[in-house]
């Protein structure tokens, strides 16, 4: 058995890798501050699903302020797993300022827990995005992440150059992960999985930012979350892409959502975005060498759970706002 410290607790991918910790008999004390970055009932909900567990402890507070770092000199901690973070490439377009103090300020501040407090350990949530406009397909971590194009993006450059630097001055063994795109239930009602999902289930129209033929690699929330635990391994200083392996264009993707809901979807096309990337694809031949690890769930499997979680859920997750 293990001790963790998960930031971001209550968020999407913070709240299925604490429910994994918990599961294999770890004890896990999460942090979060639970802003309404995004509709906060759904994180209220996340928490109140991993407050039920044994061997979970939960501070509400900001990584981002320097008195997070005392909160944890009495906490017998293994690794730090920092996925607290502001998330979303056009929201970081509108207030860049919150999202450095998270995403740099917030992971300075935890990377201060492990070298004051022993902890050798330390895991930082990355993104696809920092690999610029025009990357090979599929992506290596290999290629160049020095020309981001929002200021999510290079707000997690920042953050992994940070790391990268205590990792060099104190030992303390990093693991970067990159993750692409990730769905599932209880996800983030601003991606397009969830809210294309809740707009068709609820016969609202259909959003699409262009003509809907760019395309992602989607990435199932339990791939994501075995991969973030299996980087626990002692590995010196790594960069590893953790990415799904099927690529869907957006209009594809709304028939997908169609097809498992049963329900026809109104589509309303509106300019593209230029914080978008057009497409995304991982190469996550490192995932597979150096952590075993391959994703396992499809994107039929994966939405087809999502559909039938919002069925479950739905009397109060119709209401979830969806910007």
């Amino acid at each position: 058995m293990a001790h963790y410290l998960v930031t971001g607790a209550a968020g999407f991918i913070g709240a299925r890798t604490s429910q994994m910790l918990l599961e294999q008999g770890h004890t896990v004390v999460g942090i979060d501050n639970m802003n309404d970055a995004y509709d906060p009932r759904i994180k209220d909900y996340r928490l109140k699903n991993l407050q039920a567990q044994p061997g979970f402890k939960f501070h509400k507070h900001d990584i981002s302020e320097k008195s997070a770092i005392d909160l944890f000199k009495n906490e017998k901690i293994d690794g730090v797993i920092n996925l607290a973070a502001r998330a979303g490439v056009r929201f970081s377009v509108d207030n860049p300022w919150v999202f450095v103090e998270s995403n740099v300020m917030g992971t300075l501040n935890m990377l201060e827990v492990c070298r004051q407090f022993g902890c050798k350990k330390f895991i930082l949530a990355s993104t696809s995005s920092i690999y610029g406009e025009n990357p090979p397909y599929p992506t290596p971590e290999t290629a160049s992440s020095s020309e981001p194009m929002q200021p999510y993006a290079a707000s997690k450059k920042g953050a992994e150059a940070l790391v990268h630097s205590y990792h060099h001055l104190y030992d303390i063994d990093a693991t970067i992960v990159r993750y692409f795109t990730v769905y599932g239930p209880a996800g983030r009602p601003d991606l397009a999985i969830f809210r294309f999902v809740k707009w068709v289930m609820e016969g609202e129209p259909i959003r699409i930012n262009g003509d809907g033929n760019q395309s992602r690699g989607f990435t199932y929330v339990d791939d994501i979350a075995r991969g973030t635990i299996a980087a626990l391994k002692p590995l010196g200083y790594e960069v590893i892409n953790l990415g799904g392996h099927e690529v869907i264009s957006i209009n594809e993707l709304v028939k997908l959502v169609e097809e498992l809901t049963g329900k026809q979807a109104v589509v309303q096309y509106g300019p593209p975005n230029l914080a978008d990337m057009f497409t995304n694809q991982a190469d996550v031949s490192k995932a597979r060498d150096m952590l075993g690890w391959n994703p396992q769930v499809t994107l039929r499997e994966g939405i087809g759970n999502l559909v039938e979680w919002y069925k479950a859920e739905q009397n109060w997750a119709k209401d979830i706002l969806t910007p």
